[in-house]
């Protein structure tokens, strides 16, 4: 069974592995999906992750269908901002495009409430009052339970947390940032901002867009992997000669420890005090067995330093990296 904790300073327990399901209703389809969300459940995994923008909205519709009547058995999160179409008013945390986009996720997930709503992104062109008071909305009126954060810099949480404490609403409960043992600048604010404010946190890709499960150790890229479809994030982000040599080290450090290398990766996010738990995305059923058993890792001082070793506490293994989906904001040039 997976482990639990309390998810932020809600009521709520959630397993410590959350399924999530971007994969679905596109490169997994429906059959498959199934069989992992069965999978999942029989392991205990009781929070559930999807976004309206996933696919096009099918992985919502596909991880609706494989709830059905489980539905009041798990914690359901969904997500809202990242741009569904070439019109600028159709993305964002508007108050207009939380309205509208809310009910359509509810919608295609068949029910009339999320547990959790993530703002996906950042939206540095809508007030955050303006996007508190629509949550504010939204929650008195039972369409969404809980608030969560997304890819949001540690000050921005801190002042979201601000305007939810003077519009009298719950404060986020969890915040799902990037982070993985070859990429660590949360560790630098945005754990320490979370922590202090009882906010847990669910990093997502663990295994660095699959760089750290050890499949781009050879020369040739694996048939069904992201590199070799030429997946847009991972081209711009781990497919780099120093994050997958970094990572190939990391692969033989679990093989020699009798350790499968994606429990190991996902290992090192749990081993975290400041984490509550990971967001792990399988695409075959075959994939979740290898991250179930990333909750009996005993996590040693040696594992520890032997990471540090290799990406030191708060750094990337690329120096000097910047995501291009996240660029410096310090020095606007226009």
């Amino acid at each position: 069974m997976s482990a639990t904790t309390r998810l932020g300073r809600s009521g709520l327990t959630v397993s410590r592995l959350c399924l999530g399901t971007m994969t679905f209703g596109a490169r997994t389809d429906e059959t498959e999906a199934a069989r992992i969300y069965a999978r999942a459940r029989e392991a205990g995994i009781n929070f559930i992750d999807t976004a309206d923008n996933y696919n096009g909205g099918r992985s919502e519709e596909v991880t609706g269908r494989v709830i059905g009547a489980d539905r009041d058995n798990v914690v359901l999160a969904s997500k809202v901002a990242t741009p569904s179409s070439g019109d600028p008013n159709h993305r964002g945390l508007s108050r207009s495009w939380i309205m509208q986009q809310v009910p359509r996720s509810l919608k295609r997930l068949g029910t009339d409430r999320l547990d959790v709503l993530y703002l996906h992104k950042e939206d540095p062109n809508t007030p955050l009052e303006e996007t508190v008071r629509t949550l504010e909305d939204l929650v008195r009126g039972g369409l969404v339970r809980h608030i969560g954060v997304s890819n949001h810099k540690a000050w921005r949480v801190a002042e979201l947390v601000r305007y939810c404490d003077e519009a009298n609403i719950t404060r986020p409960v969890v915040c799902q940032p990037y982070y993985h043992a070859l990429n660590r600048v949360i560790e630098v604010e945005l754990l320490p901002a979370c922590d202090a404010f009882g906010i847990s946190v669910f990093p997502y890709s663990p295994l660095a867009r699959g760089v750290l499960s050890g499949k781009y150790a050879g020369d040739q890229l694996p048939a069904d992997s992201r590199a070799a479809v030429s997946d847009a994030r991972i081209m711009e982000t781990e497919f780099n000669p120093l994050t997958i040599a970094a990572a190939n080290k990391v692969v033989e450090r679990a093989r020699g420890l009798g350790i499968d290398p994606p429990a190991y990766a996902i290992a090192f996010v749990l081993a975290n005090p400041m984490v509550a738990g990971a967001v792990v995305g399988p695409r075959t059923v075959e994939q979740l067995e290898s991250y179930l058993g990333a909750t009996d890792v005993a996590w040693s001082a040696d594992d520890e330093a032997a990471i540090d070793a290799l990406v030191s506490p708060g750094f990337h293994a690329v120096p000097n990296f910047v995501d291009p989906q996240y660029p410096i904001e310090g020095r606007p040039m226009g």
